[in-house]
């Protein structure tokens, strides 16, 4: 097989013993403990890819944490404002979904809500520019609070946040705060299990 560790025994899930699941078990929280490390790991794939932006997009991730940071906003904002655009690699079509599925067992709903439609809240400054409607961001206008929250997060962190000049906190600083976010899920199908497992 390649490795020493035990492994489950069925080569089909409905083969599967309650014994093979201890096995996946015991596997399972360790791995599921790494993650924050794996999120800054990739969220440092970021750095040096500038897109034709003023600043790179670890950078402008870096900057939209600062400035949510600097305006008090709590951890949970602030980690969310870190990871908003860690979907740019792999989810060039739709970045703020793969950010929000990563953060969703984490935060709260609304945090997930504003970070899921984020990108489409940012077009107001710039789809007019490519002949896009700037205003997509009014179909959420029957979610006031949610949209209000968005648009606030765009107005002052996401959009103000391609300054080379501007205060930009090392990823350390706030790699602390990803690891207590990070740290338990809140809402997760899983939750039981991981529970059980510890």
């Amino acid at each position: 097989m390649g490795h020493n560790e035990q492994c489950a025994a069925f080569r089909h899930m409905r083969e599967g013993t309650e014994q093979d699941w201890a096995i996946i078990g015991s596997e399972v929280g360790p791995f599921a403990k790494g993650l924050p490390g794996r999120l800054l790991d990739h969220l440092r794939l970021l750095n040096g890819d500038f897109g034709g932006f003023p600043v790179d997009r670890l950078t402008h991730s870096l900057q939209t944490a600062t400035l949510a940071h600097r305006d008090n906003q709590d951890e949970e904002y602030v980690v969310c404002a870190l990871l908003h655009d860690i979907g740019d690699t792999l989810g060039s079509y739709n970045h703020a979904d793969v950010a929000a599925v990563l953060l969703e067992p984490f935060v709260s709903a609304e945090n997930h809500w504003m970070i899921k439609h984020h990108g489409i809240f940012q077009g107001y400054y710039f789809f007019h520019h490519m002949g896009m409607d700037r205003n997509l961001r009014d179909q959420y206008r029957d979610v006031p609070e949610l949209f209000k929250r968005t648009a606030h997060f765009c107005e002052k962190y996401d959009a103000a946040a391609f300054d080379p000049d501007a205060e930009t906190l090392p990823l350390a600083f706030f790699e602390p705060m990803v690891r207590r976010v990070f740290a338990e899920p809140k809402r997760t199908l899983y939750k039981a299990a991981f529970e059980k497992i510890g």
